[in-house]
C-alpha cells in the first residue's frame, strides 16, 4: 500500500468484515478514503479461532456488499481457513484502500473534523468510522488468580486445540457458543472435561427439515431493531445461543454430554482453598436453555402454520438426562486437572478513542452507527441495529446506512 496521506475525507478504523463492507461502499460512491488496520485484513479469524472452528451460521448467510458467498455448500459452514480465503477474495475483489501495520494510538475531535495519531504519522479526517468490532480485551474473572500456580490458565481467545493443552483434565468455564464448542472440542478428543455453565440459551441446528437460522431469516428475525426488541438496548449484552456447524452442522446437546462422562455444573462463583466453588444453578440453567430452544420451535411451528408451509413434523425434544445433585465445589487435583479455560467472553477497549462518546460500563453510545458527535459512526458491533448485525448477514445492511450517512455529511460540506 502506498504511504498514509496526511488528510481524508474519511478514514475507517479496522480491516475486519465490517471495515472492508463500509469500503466497498464508500468506493462505489467515490467518496476518497483509508482503512487503517493494525495487524493484517480479518486477522481476527486466524488468531481468535481454534483449529475445528466452523461458523455457527450457514454459509448462505455469508453476504457482503457486492460480494455474496461464492461457494457450492450454502447450507454448509465454513471453517476458519475457508472464511479467512473468503474474506481475501473479497478484498481483492474491489482493492479497498488498505493500510496494514498502521495502529491507532489516539484519536480526538479537530477544527476540520477529527486528528487520528497513528503508528505512521497524524491523520486528519473529517469523518471517522470505527469498525474495530466490540471483543477487545479478553475478560477473565479475578478469581483465577487465586486458582493454584501449577494449574494452567487459558482464555478461549488463545484455545487452539485439545493437543495444544497439558495432559489432563480440563476445567471451562461458560457454556457460550465459544465454551459450549470448545467443551465439545475437547469431549470429542477423548479428554476429561468439566464444564462450569452460565445462562447461554441454545437451539436446535436442524427443525423441521431446515436449518433453524434459515426459518428464522425467513421469519424476520434477524430484522428485528434492537429498539424494536423487548430487552431493548440491554439485548445488546445477551448472548448468542450455542449450537455448532461442526461435521455440517448439529445441536450441542450438553445433558447428552453429560452421559458420556462430561461433568457439568452451577455458576461459578468463587475459589476457596484452590478450589473452585459454583452455586446450585446447573439444573436452572440447562431447563432454561432447553425452554429457549423449545420456544424457537414454537415460533417456526406458528410460523409454518401461517404461511401454509408443507414441512414435517418433528417430536419436541426430551430430556436425556437430569442432574441427581449441584456439585458445590471441585478439588482440582483430585480430578485431574491441569487447564483452565476461561470462556468468559470480552470486554471493550477504546482508551484510544479520546472523546466523549460512551457509557458507564464504556460501551459506546449511537443510533444505528452514528454518534452524536458529528461525522463519528461506529460498525460491526453487536445489535448495532438489529440481532442480524453480529452476523455476516446484517454487515451489508449497516454498512449502506452508515456510508449513506457520511455521504450526506460529505455533501453538505462540499455545499457549504
Amino acid at each position: 500500500m502506498s504511504r498514509l496521506p496526511s488528510r481524508v475525507e474519511v478514514a475507517i478504523i479496522g480491516g475486519g468484515q465490517a471495515g472492508l463492507a463500509a469500503s466497498w461502499h464508500l468506493r462505489q460512491r467515490g467518496i476518497d478514503h483509508v482503512v487503517l488496520e493494525r495487524a493484517t485484513a480479518a486477522h481476527d479469524w486466524r488468531d481468535r479461532r481454534w483449529d475445528a472452528f466452523t461458523l455457527v451460521t450457514p454459509n448462505f448467510q455469508c453476504r457482503l456488499p457486492g460480494f455474496p458467498y461464492d461457494g457450492d455448500e450454502p447450507d454448509g459452514f465454513m471453517t476458519r481457513a475457508e472464511v479467512q480465503a473468503w474474506l481475501g477474495r473479497y478484498r481483492a475483489s474491489f482493492d479497498p484502500p488498505l493500510h496494514e501495520g498502521v495502529e491507532v494510538l489516539g484519536l480526538r475531535r479537530a477544527d476540520h473534523g477529527f486528528t487520528l495519531r497513528t503508528s505512521a504519522g497524524d491523520l486528519a479526517a473529517a469523518q471517522v468510522v470505527i469498525a474495530t468490532g466490540g471483543y477487545h480485551l479478553p475478560s477473565v474473572p479475578a478469581v483465577g488468580a487465586l486458582l493454584p500456580e501449577h494449574v494452567s490458565q487459558v482464555h478461549s481467545a488463545d484455545y487452539r486445540s485439545p493437543e495444544a493443552l497439558q495432559d489432563g483434565a480440563v476445567l471451562v468455564v461458560g457454556s457460550g457458543q465459544s465454551g459450549a464448542q470448545i467443551a465439545e472440542d475437547l469431549h470429542l478428543a477423548g479428554r476429561q472435561v468439566h464444564l462450569a455453565l452460565g445462562t447461554a440459551p441454545r437451539s436446535a441446528r436442524f427443525y423441521r427439515g431446515r436449518d433453524c437460522i434459515a426459518w428464522l431469516e425467513d421469519m424476520g428475525v434477524y430484522d428485528v431493531t434492537v429498539q424494536q426488541h423487548a430487552s431493548g438496548l440491554a439485548k445488546r449484552e445477551s448472548t448468542n445461543h450455542y449450537m455448532t456447524g461442526r461435521d455440517g452442522g448439529r445441536d450441542i446437546d450438553l445433558r447428552a454430554f453429560a452421559l458420556q462422562g462430561l461433568r457439568l455444573y452451577g455458576r461459578l462463583t468463587g475459589v476457596r482453598d484452590g478450589r473452585p466453588a459454583f452455586a446450585p444453578t446447573l439444573a436452572e440453567y440447562l431447563d432454561h436453555a432447553d425452554s429457549v430452544m423449545e420456544s424457537i420451535k414454537t415460533d417456526i411451528d406458528r410460523y409454518i402454520d401461517r404461511a401454509g408451509i408443507v414441512a414435517p413434523t418433528e417430536a419436541r425434544y426430551t430430556p436425556v438426562w437430569s442432574p441427581r445433585e449441584e456439585p458445590a465445589a471441585l478439588d482440582l487435583d483430585a480430578a485431574g486437572i491441569t487447564t483452565v479455560v476461561w470462556a468468559t467472553g470480552f470486554r471493550p477497549d477504546y482508551r484510544w478513542v479520546e472523546v466523549g462518546v460512551f457509557d458507564g460500563a464504556g460501551h459506546p453510545t449511537h443510533h444505528a452507527g452514528e454518534t452524536d458527535v458529528p461525522g463519528l459512526f461506529f460498525l460491526g458491533l453487536p445489535w448495532l441495529t438489529t440481532w442480524g448485525s453480529g452476523r455476516f448477514a446484517g454487515i451489508a445492511p449497516d454498512a449502506a446506512h452508515v456510508t449513506e450517512r457520511i455521504a450526506a455529511r460529505a455533501r453538505v460540506a462540499v455545499s457549504a
